[in-house]
């Protein structure tokens, strides 16, 4: 079978590869040699599929179904890896291969319901099972790990975020605020568990173990807000068609944070700051759009 990326996966790589990465022109012969090392029956390359990852639904020897995911070492799958073993199924996809048995860039996971997330449930209903899925993950990290922590990727970013502010003087005033926000949350993190990293709707998938599984983690060690308040802006491109989009978003903060017992001003912060890091970000590779969606929901906060 050819494994060709899907569009969607060469599109969002393309977008953030560095000079001379090659990793897509090789992905189709890495995904025939983890297909032949498993002795896997493949199906189909998942459609559209993600935009870190090449997802391919496979059989294996057995005739169990699985996800065979392949992704580059920039989306940090070792990290995925090792956070996956640890939740150990409980509110997450399980590994189907021992952590000692992995190789590099290839995960062999349970098979889910790829085209049944919780984004097909109504909002209320949605909202409600995404936070219940999302609590069963905040555990204490492993011993001696090496996640990144939430001060180290948000000092990588908050670089970033600074020199896009200096290169469209509009957004500076955002940008302050969203440094600012950043430099106060640091300073007194209430607990230290290990997190998803990319939570949304969409990452939440239909399961047989379980109703609701989430997928796709880019782990990190912090607190519980900062998880949390990227499910805040879910279906943004809604909120910001209503006229009462920016009382719906405060509503919402303040909702999730009591259900999920995270502290409203804590959430509010780390939904400006991830929102604001979004935007200068989708306008840094030209994705106007979704930046301006983006930067007047982070305004409302």
């Amino acid at each position: 079978m050819a494994f060709e990326p899907p569009r969607r996966l060469v599109r969002a790589l393309g977008e953030t590869a560095p000079e001379g990465d090659d990793w897509l022109e090789k992905l189709p012969r890495l995904a025939r040699e983890a297909v032949e090392r498993r002795e896997l029956t493949v199906e189909r390359v998942q459609l559209p599929g993600g935009r870190s990852s090449l997802v391919v639904l496979v059989r294996t020897a057995d005739g169990t179904p699985a996800v065979l995911k392949l992704a580059p070492p920039r989306a940090r799958p070792e990290s995925e890896r090792v956070a996956l073993a640890h939740w150990g199924g409980l509110g997450a996809v399980q590994p189907l291969e021992p952590l000692s048995e992995g190789v590099e860039g290839v995960l062999l996971l349970e098979r889910l319901h790829p085209d049944v997330s919780v984004r097909t449930l109504p909002e209320a209903k949605a909202l409600l099972e995404a936070a219940g899925t999302l609590r069963r993950l905040w555990v204490d990290p492993p011993e001696d790990h090496v996640f990144e922590t939430v001060a180290e990727r948000t000092g990588r970013q908050a670089k970033a975020m600074r020199a896009g502010a200096d290169a469209a003087p509009e957004v500076v005033p955002l940008v302050d605020a969203a440094l600012s926000a950043r430099e106060e949350l640091l300073a007194s993190p209430p607990e230290r568990r290990l997190l998803h990293g990319t939570f949304r709707q969409s990452k939440v998938l239909a399961g047989d173990r379980m109703p609701w599984l989430a997928v796709g983690p880019d782990p990190v060690v912090g607190e519980h807000a900062f998880d949390l308040a990227r499910l805040v802006r879910d279906r943004v491109e809604d909120l910001i068609a209503q006229p009462s989009g920016a009382t719906t978003t405060r509503r919402r903060v303040r909702r999730l944070a009591e259900s999920l017992e995270v502290d409203r001003d804590r959430l509010r912060g780390w939904t400006l700051f991830r929102a604001v890091e979004s935007g200068v970000r989708a306008r840094r590779v030209g994705r106007e759009r979704d930046a301006e969606l983006l930067l007047e929901f982070a305004s409302w906060l």
